[in-house]
């Protein structure tokens, strides 16, 4: 089995249960936060909304730098809005997904980098970088994102199973 065909099914899984999670955020909550060293849920909501550029990133480019000595550093987008953050995802997704199915296992298992500055934060191969820097670090933020819906009583969405406020499997 290809590299592609193992991740294609969690990624469309892992994409249409955040795509849920993000339709949920009010838009007059996005400036909240529950506590002043947290991101705003706008913030932390743009930051899950657009992960999967990073997924883009690491099929097409070799190595990322998010500080370029002759550049600018790179940002993460403000939305005002959900249906911004939602508009963006889509494209993201979309565009990740395309690059993913297009990827050859040679290419998944070379190496890609993240660099600050020119220096390398960290080497590793692709499908590693995947995992470990887009799936996984999409899960966690995901997570976080339902806890402040909870904290805001708007009804969790399902995600590995029922929510509390989605009743039985």
């Amino acid at each position: 089995m290809a590299i592609k065909e193992a991740l294609l099914p969690e990624f469309d899984q892992e994409m249409a249960t955040t795509r849920k999670v993000l339709e949920r955020l009010p838009t007059d909550k996005l400036a909240w936060a529950p506590h002043e060293r947290s991101m705003t849920m706008g913030r932390l909501g743009a930051h899950v909304g657009t992960l999967y550029d990073w997924m883009i990133k690491t099929i097409t480019l070799d190595s990322f730098d998010v500080a370029p000595v002759d550049g600018e550093p790179w940002r993460l987008p403000e939305f005002g809005t959900t249906a911004a953050i939602l508009e963006r995802f889509d494209k993201l997704a979309t565009e990740a997904r395309a690059a993913l199915a297009d990827a050859s296992d040679e290419h998944l298992m070379a190496p890609w980098s993240l660099l600050q500055g020119g220096q390398a934060f960290f080497t590793l191969p692709r499908v590693v970088v995947l995992r470990s820097f887009v799936f996984n670090h999409l899960i966690h933020h995901r997570g976080q994102l339902s806890v402040y819906l909870r904290l805001n009583d708007v009804p969790v969405p399902s995600i590995y199973g029922p929510s509390a406020d989605e009743g039985q499997m």
